[in-house]
C-alpha cells in the first residue's frame, strides 16, 4: 500500500516506520508540504489547529481515504462536529479516526507484548477495512467503535487517558477482549 503521512511528530513519525517495516511505501511530508497524488491513503498527524494548513500544503489529496489520527490538546475548530469532519470537509474521500489514543513513545514496545495492545477507531464503512489493516499492520488489534460520528467520542477520550498516565501509570498500553481472550 502507498501510504502519505503529513506529520513527521512521534505519532506520524513512528506510523511511518511501523508501516515501512510491514513492507508498504511511506512517503512522510512535513510543515513544507508536498504531492500526495500516488497514495492509497492518508494519515493526518498534525496539531488540531494546524489541519487546514498542514492540508493546505499537500497536493493530491481529494477525494483519498483519510485516517485522522490528531487530538485537540490545544483546542478543535468548533464548526465541525470532530477534528476527523474537519479533515473529511478537506479530503473529501472515506474518513477514519485511530491512532489518536495510543502513547507514541512506546511504539517500540507494541511487539513486545503477550496479546496486542488494543486501537479503538471508528470508520465510515468504505475506510473500516483499510484501517483495520494499517492497524494490525502497526502491531495492534482493531477495536471498532462505530461509524464516524464517534469521532468526537474518541477525542474526547484522550483526556482520561492522559489522567490515568499522569497519575502515575505512565505511557500505557490498552486491551479490550472479550472473556476468556487476554
Amino acid at each position: 500500500m502507498k501510504i502519505t503521512v503529513i506529520g513527521r511528530g512521534n505519532v506520524g513519525g513512528g506510523l511511518a516506520q511501523k508501516w515501512r517495516d510491514a513492507g508498504h511505501e511511506v512517503q512522510e511530508l512535513g510543515r513544507d508540504g508536498g504531492d500526495a497524488s500516488d497514495s492509497d491513503v492518508l494519515l493526518v498527524a498534525v496539531p488540531a489547529g494546524e489541519i487546514a494548513n498542514a492540508l493546505g500544503t499537500v497536493t493530491g489529496i481529494e477525494g483519498k481515504l483519510t485516517i485522522d489520527a490528531t487530538n485537540a490538546l490545544r483546542g478543535r475548530n468548533e464548526l465541525f462536529e470532530s477534528l476527523a469532519h474537519e479533515v473529511k470537509s478537506i479530503v473529501g474521500g472515506p474518513t477514519a479516526k485511530s491512532f489518536n489514543l495510543n502513547f507514541a513513545n512506546i511504539y517500540d514496545e507494541v511487539a513486545a507484548q503477550r496479546v496486542r495492545p488494543s486501537n479503538l477507531f471508528c470508520a465510515e464503512d468504505d475506510a473500516r477495512e483499510v484501517t483495520e489493516q494499517l492497524i494490525r499492520d502497526a502491531g495492534y488489534e482493531p477495536v471498532y467503535a462505530g461509524g464516524l460520528d464517534k469521532a468526537r467520542m474518541l477525542e474526547d477520550h484522550l483526556e482520561l487517558l492522559f489522567a490515568v498516565n499522569q497519575a502515575g501509570l505512565g505511557p500505557f498500553f490498552v486491551r479490550y477482549a472479550k472473556p476468556g481472550e487476554l
